[in-house]
């Protein structure tokens, strides 16, 4: 895949938090940039297609009942309190 140059402004903590990543990785500053642009596209795109999935399954009148809504929250209630105890 072609690659290119980009250049942008970064705050100077970020600029010495991601030299101490890449430090720590034994890779340099474009290898820790590159995977975390790579983690950002991937974590967008999979949120817009699950938005457009919610979007379509309203659309079609596919939504939960006020009792399966309220059997899921009385479940996380009682699995949330038993955490806490």
């Amino acid at each position: 895949m072609r690659k290119e140059n980009i250049t942008f402004r970064l705050e100077s903590d970020k600029r010495v938090i991601l030299d101490t990543i890449a430090a720590g990785l034994d890779r340099d500053r474009t290898y820790v940039l590159n995977e975390a642009v790579d983690l950002y596209l991937e974590v967008y795109q999979w949120q817009i297609a699950e938005i457009k999935a919610g979007v379509a399954e309203a659309d079609a009148g596919d939504y939960a009942t006020d009792e399966e809504v309220q059997a899921v929250f009385a479940k996380l209630t009682k699995i949330f309190s038993n955490i806490s105890e």
